[in-house]
């Protein structure tokens, strides 16, 4: 089954069947937020998710009854390897990385998931690293200069 992007008004919908499983016309309205639409507008969004085979219907009378087809579980792990996809270059480092730099996440929150013991250092940039590291080689292998003629140079400075 390939699943498909909501709009935000399926989305309500499905948000009310999600925590019914399965229900009627009458209970989805019930369950809708203020301001209701009409049922008719209910009734047409309720058959394009059967189109879209986010719910299946069974025929009780003259009445239907709608139930879910596909779980919010697994419509949620759809909407999130969408949006790594097109937000994060689907790299799920990057958007832990964006989590942690806009303070949405914190390190202490990662030790839940974690059985390892961590120190939340910024990272440095590698170049300055590698800079610093290249100016310490340079100035412990360089040629030193010697004594005698640094002396010399201050006498004749000094005359």
């Amino acid at each position: 089954m390939k699943i498909n992007h909501l709009t935000p008004s399926e989305e309500i919908l499905m948000s009310i069947l999600w925590k019914l499983d399965s229900a009627y016309m009458k209970d989805v309205i019930e369950h809708y937020p203020e301001p209701k639409p009409h049922q008719n507008t209910i009734s047409t969004f309720m058959k394009i998710l059967v189109e879209k085979e986010f719910l299946t219907t069974e025929k009780e009378g003259r009445i239907f009854k709608y139930t879910v087809a596909v779980p919010f579980d697994v419509y949620r792990k759809f909407l999130l390897k969408n949006f790594l996809k097109s937000y994060f270059d689907d790299s799920a480092s990057e958007l832990m990385k964006t989590l942690l730099d806009e303070n949405l996440l914190q390190f202490s929150d990662l030790h839940q998931f974690f059985e390892i013991k961590t120190i939340g250092n910024p990272i440095v940039d590698h170049r300055e690293k590698d800079e610093s590291i290249s100016d310490f080689i340079e100035e412990i292998t360089s040629k030193k200069k010697s004594k005698k003629k640094s002396k010399k140079k201050k006498d004749k400075k000094n005359k």
